[in-house]
């Protein structure tokens, strides 16, 4: 059974809106503060992927709603260990940085040996809310959030996909579109251009300073070039011992803080802003991410 996402479209209001009074209105931070307990979703330790480099561990969630064969074949891969001691071997400032076996020489066990792609799926698979307008966003007619994570709609097609934003996680692939099996990549700067070229499977969502603070490194062409900094370890979260599992939570994409909070960094309300553009990138809103919060006892 499919899980249903929650998608939180943008909201792109006329000019004529723009002078609406903004006194009294809540900041970003003062919303991610007061959202109420069960207004946040905490992430599954099944759906997270721990990527351990020397500098610390960056979180991946992976995409419970959309590409599911790519996700099944992490989990395979990173369960049987494949990718400990392999490398970040090409690693392009502002562009990707990109880990696996270069040389194609690991065993890949129970993994498959090419994917078919999942560059998009149907819309009917997701559970959509908060549509409120479209046709402002370069690369897709409508972009929103499932479960948290960017997404871009066409609706004559009736298709949903990730973004390539900041942190995207995705696959590469060889020019034949059903190519993808192993080599992953991690955005270090949006790549919407990839957007439905590529599978994005999942996003960083704790870390992202370990990735891009990996040393710049060329693609090695022989085993005796330099091969980038060492992936130490990758693994599923549930695998993991409680102490070294990272519990995350995101506020849900169809709360009513979501669509507030969306909406004060559409158009800021605090003191500092004396310009406000009634417009936010998709890829330029930070995700709602915090630790999750425990309830002390009476």
């Amino acid at each position: 059974m499919k899980i249903l996402g929650v998608i939180a479209l943008v909201l792109m209001a006329p000019a004529s809106a723009f002078a609406d009074a903004l006194e009294g209105k809540r900041s970003p931070a003062e919303i991610m503060l007061e959202a109420a307990p069960e207004e946040w979703r905490t992430f599954d330790q099944e759906d997270l992927l721990y990527i351990e480099v020397a500098t610390g561990t960056a979180v991946v969630a992976l995409s419970d709603v959309l590409a599911p064969g790519h996700v099944k074949q992490v989990k395979t891969l990173a369960r049987q260990g494949f990718y400990d001691g392999l490398s970040f071997y090409r690693v392009i400032d502002g562009f990707v940085a990109q880990g696996g076996d270069p040389f194609e020489e690991r065993d890949i066990g129970d993994a498959k040996a090419s994917l078919d792609a999942e560059f998009e799926e149907a819309l009917s698979s997701m559970e959509a809310t908060h549509v409120v307008s479209e046709g402002v966003d370069g690369y897709a007619s409508t972009v929103g959030f499932a479960r948290g994570l960017p997404v871009g709609l066409d609706r004559e097609a009736e298709t949903v996909w990730h973004l390539h934003c900041v942190g995207a996680f995705a696959f590469g692939r060889n020019d034949d579109r059903d190519s993808a099996s192993t080599e992953f990549y991690i955005t270090l700067q949006p790549q919407r251009y990839l957007d439905r070229n590529l599978t994005v499977f999942g996003r960083v969502i704790d870390g992202m300073d370990h990735i891009q603070r990996l040393r710049r490194n060329a693609p090695p062409e022989t085993k005796d070039d330099d091969v980038g900094e060492e992936i130490i370890t990758m693994r599923i979260g549930v695998d993991l011992p409680p102490e070294k599992q990272v519990q995350l939570e995101i506020l849900r994409s169809d709360s009513n803080a979501f669509a507030e909070y969306w909406e004060s960094r559409r158009n800021r309300p605090e003191s500092f802003f004396h310009f406000r553009h009634n417009y936010v990138d998709i890829c330029q809103l930070p995700m709602p991410i915090r630790e999750k919060q425990t309830v002390a006892a009476e």
